[in-house]
């Protein structure tokens, strides 16, 4: 027999030798390697990509996170679907024991089961975490908390219709259980009800958005900017800033774009504009958000827009111009991203 050939003539590569059905592979980790070494990938990028094509499992980690919030939040708008339409045949009393039932067990769960608080960053969930699906049982007794809220007053009128009060003491109470069980859902929510105590709503906001309206949503700003820099300097959930300065920027942009769409006036608002996406920008870079380099150009691109478009009545021009500079907006977008994919 020849040596390096079995009985069927095939060839014999022995171990460690990369036969016919590797080359692809081996292709693959080679291409990659060059795509590092020419900056068009980063060493992350690559060594996930590396992990892939050998077969490596990943993680969906965050893809689950963000279907199981969203099915919470599903099931509760079901629930609400549900008592608003069927509450005068089934009752006030089967209605308020229900929810009060899922509000209790979801708290009671999610405080029995706690670890001890921690004014740092609470550690990811890992299997020797109690469970799982703490954080989900928080964010759906904090849902069917308002859910009752609103049940309440609007079958019994208990504050005779003063919503605020109401808003204002769910924000407390959502601040409380963001900073006890570290979720950050829960401080989204904790901002949203402080924001409607401001008296920041969308059905107002689409309605009139006024000179008043947007002095409550720059004061909001302030109060909420300052409060979230004041508990990051004094080390208490250090890592919620991002959560504050990303709903920070967002209401002060929209508040600011308010004032650009408005018919007399808005040269001072469209320079304020101007200001805070310079600064959205900067922040953006010089921190490594692109979340913000996104808000500067995409509000940015709205206010610019506007004035250019103030006095074009003709469909075919606008229609032009937003094909055309949105085409732009979206290649600029795309490169500032690759730049950051490969600085990470």
């Amino acid at each position: 027999m020849v040596p390096g050939y079995n009985a069927g003539l095939m060839p014999d590569y022995g171990h460690g030798v990369p036969g016919p059905e590797n080359d692809g592979f081996m292709t693959i980790l080679t291409r990659l390697e060059q795509w590092r070494e020419q900056g068009k990938i980063s060493p992350e990028q690559r060594a996930h990509l590396a992990g892939l094509s050998r077969g490596e499992p990943f993680s969906l980690f965050l893809e689950l996170n963000v279907l199981l919030y969203a099915g919470v939040l599903a099931f509760v708008a079901g629930l609400g679907w549900t008592v608003s339409t069927w509450s005068h045949q089934i009752g006030d009393v089967l209605v308020l024991t229900t929810l009060s039932s899922i509000l209790a067990v979801s708290f009671w769960y999610c405080f029995s089961r706690a670890p001890a608080w921690s004014p740092a960053e609470t550690p990811a969930p890992s299997p020797s975490a109690p469970s799982p699906i703490f954080d989900y049982v928080l964010y759906l007794g904090s849902l069917v908390w308002s859910l009752e809220l609103a049940y309440i007053e609007n079958r019994f009128h208990l504050l005779s219709g003063q919503w605020d009060l109401y808003l204002l003491a769910t924000a407390v109470l959502y601040f409380f259980l963001a900073y006890r069980f570290d979720n950050r859902f829960v401080l989204s929510l904790a901002l949203s009800s402080l924001a409607g105590w401001f008296g920041l709503k969308i059905s107002h906001w689409s309605a009139n958005p006024d000179a008043a309206y947007r002095r409550y949503a720059l004061l909001y700003c302030l109060v909420v900017g300052v409060g979230g820099a004041l508990l990051q300097r004094g080390g208490l959930k250090a890592h919620f800033f991002g959560t504050y300065l990303n709903v920070v920027a967002n209401v002060l942009f929209w508040a600011v774009l308010s004032g650009v769409f408005i018919q007399q006036g808005y040269g001072l608002w469209f320079l304020a504009l101007l200001i805070a996406c310079s600064a959205s920008l900067a922040w953006g870079l010089t921190r490594r958000q692109f979340a913000f380099v996104v808000y500067a150009a995409v509000y940015g691109y709205v206010g610019v827009s506007s004035l250019f478009l103030r006095n074009v009545n003709d469909g075919t021009d606008i229609l032009l111009y937003f094909v055309v500079s949105g085409v732009a907006m979206l290649v600029v977008l795309v490169q500032i991203g690759r730049r950051f994919g490969r600085s990470e």
